[in-house]
């Protein structure tokens, strides 16, 4: 996407303007997987005399749909593996869930403020994990901010908060502030305003426990589309990776950038889509922790990692930073991917970092369909 001599810089700068007026291929963004079944039927030489058994399926959970393609050896091997991740992914549901009034972190955001609240193990270390990156990010990620999405109504009609009002929300805010302690795994929030979301990392955590039963049950080629968030397993038989649509911050059908992607998992965070309007005016569903205020809807950022965990809370944080702040940040990390994407009036401005180079598809990239759109 850019000449040899700027990828070599810490950011490349690209300025694509009107991107749908310049012979751009636009697909839908709810494709999954182009040409499988086709080019499955195709694939001769580099693999096997027997070729893969092609399994797909699809399911409902944690407020959106989870799609799942895999490379069996039979389809009932397919399926089977296939089933082994949707039950996780609906235990995972049974602690992460803030919807749910019987999840695990249901009791803790519950509980009287103080209250220690004993939960399992694996909570424990998503939570602790999370709070690392609380701190890597300098508050950017922060999944205690509850108080602020009661406080803005974001799960309402939504409303505007007064200033004292959003000074009590950021004063009962911060995972820092909740009781938290692994040896008794044990979590106490600290205020009757305060609660985790695990919206910026629940899908994150649920494609990490999806790739490790699918390998477990000896699958090593698959592609999993979790409400946007990607994880492309291996190497499909038709190429060298799972080239993967981002989708134009504000105009969903086009892409602003395919990626080609191989055993990643890309994510993506903008304020396009989900909103309330608040006054007249749309409001996005991303605060910044730091401030309690939502975030401006500057563009898009998405996240290249082999833990779909990280890809999934740094592109809400990398977001949260805006372009500037974001790209500085995105540069101090040598092996996960970035690329922001900025929505002016008329053009949009690309940066990535030298890790996002390498799975940024060359200039040719209008002339493939991408397998899916990677949005949020």
């Amino acid at each position: 996407m850019q000449n040899s001599p700027a990828r070599h810089a810490a950011f490349g700068d690209m300025q694509r303007a009107h991107l749908g007026s310049m012979g751009v291929n636009v697909w839908h963004p709810q494709l999954t997987v182009w040409g499988l079944a086709a080019v499955a039927g195709l694939v001769t030489g580099s693999v096997p005399l027997s070729p893969p058994v092609w399994v797909e399926r699809e399911t409902a959970v944690m407020g959106t749909h989870l799609r799942v393609t895999v490379a069996a050896t039979s389809r009932q091997h397919g399926i089977d593996a296939i089933e082994a991740g949707f039950r996780e992914v609906r235990r995972l549901d049974s602690i992460l869930s803030s919807w749910r009034s019987d999840s695990e972190l249901s009791r803790i955001n519950g509980a009287p403020p103080g209250h220690l609240v004993e939960v399992s193990s694996q909570l424990v270390e998503i939570l602790a994990a999370a709070r690392r990156w609380t701190d890597r990010t300098r508050g950017a990620f922060d999944p205690g901010v509850g108080a602020l999405i009661g406080a803005w109504d974001l799960r309402g009609q939504g409303r505007r908060p007064s200033d004292s009002e959003l000074r009590r929300a950021l004063a009962a805010s911060g995972l820092h502030r909740f009781g938290f302690d692994p040896s008794s795994r044990t979590v106490a929030r600290p205020s009757p305003l305060s609660w985790i979301d695990a919206g910026a990392f629940g899908k994150g955590t649920a494609l990490r426990a999806v790739e490790r039963r699918l390998r477990a049950a000896g699958v090593r080629v698959a592609f999993l589309d979790f409400g946007g968030q990607v994880l492309a397993m291996g190497r499909p038989p038709w190429g060298q990776g799972w080239s993967v649509g981002v989708a134009h911050p504000s105009a969903r059908r086009d892409a602003s950038a395919v990626l080609t992607l191989r055993d990643q998992s890309a994510a993506t965070t903008s304020a396009s889509e989900r909103f309330v309007s608040i006054g007249g005016h749309r409001v996005g569903h991303v605060l910044d922790p730091r401030t309690g205020r939502p975030v401006p809807a500057w563009g898009s950022v998405t996240v290249v990692a082999q833990d779909p965990f990280v890809a999934d809370l740094l592109s809400t944080a990398v977001f949260a930073m805006g372009p500037d702040s974001g790209a500085a940040f995105a540069d101090s990390l040598p092996d996960i991917g970035v690329l922001l994407v900025r929505d002016d009036a008329d053009s949009l401005s690309l940066r990535w970092n030298n890790a996002m180079s390498t799975v940024l598809a060359d200039q040719g990239w209008a002339r493939t369909p991408p397998t899916t759109f990677a949005n949020r």
